[in-house]
């Protein structure tokens, strides 16, 4: 199976719901379980999180893009905004890292998406927005693949 599908969304926190609901549909296509789809909705949500509270706290409120692919039995997400971009990626990687102490932000934003997907990749520059790649195989959809070659 392969398929893809994009999205805009404006960078405000009731657009989160909104994407998690739009990860969750289209990752369905491969009939994950109900703790795959959890975790991918999950993981797209605080990526998108991050997007909209430090993303464009520099600047105010722009588009955050989601882009999803499925390819045989693995689906990927990035999201991505063209906002401030992270000074230290590996820092912010960090459990318990947190640059908002103040809004009671528990620092665990990259920890999630690394515990619930297979594969995690940042990328950002100062200045230049952010892109967070993920990426997880289905474990049925990838033992049907393996049925259908049988």
């Amino acid at each position: 199976m392969k398929n893809e599908m994009r999205l805009e969304i404006l960078s405000i926190s009731e657009n989160e719901a909104f994407a998690r609901a739009v990860a969750g549909a289209f990752a369905a296509q491969l009939n994950p379980t109900l703790e795959e789809l959890a975790d991918i909705k999950m993981a797209v949500s605080e990526a998108v999180t991050n997007a909209i509270i430090h993303g464009y706290e520099c600047d105010g409120k722009r588009m955050v893009e989601i882009h999803g692919v499925i390819r045989g039995s693995v689906v990927a997400f990035e999201v991505i905004d063209q906002g401030c971009g992270i000074d230290d990626v590996d820092q912010a990687r960090e459990p318990f890292y947190t640059s908002k102490p103040d809004l009671e932000r528990s620092g665990m934003g990259f920890t999630v998406m690394e515990t619930f997907m297979d594969k995690v990749e940042v990328t950002s520059g100062k200045d230049k927005g952010t892109k967070v790649f993920m990426l997880k195989a289905i474990k049925a959809a990838k033992e049907r693949e393996t049925s259908d070659h049988e």
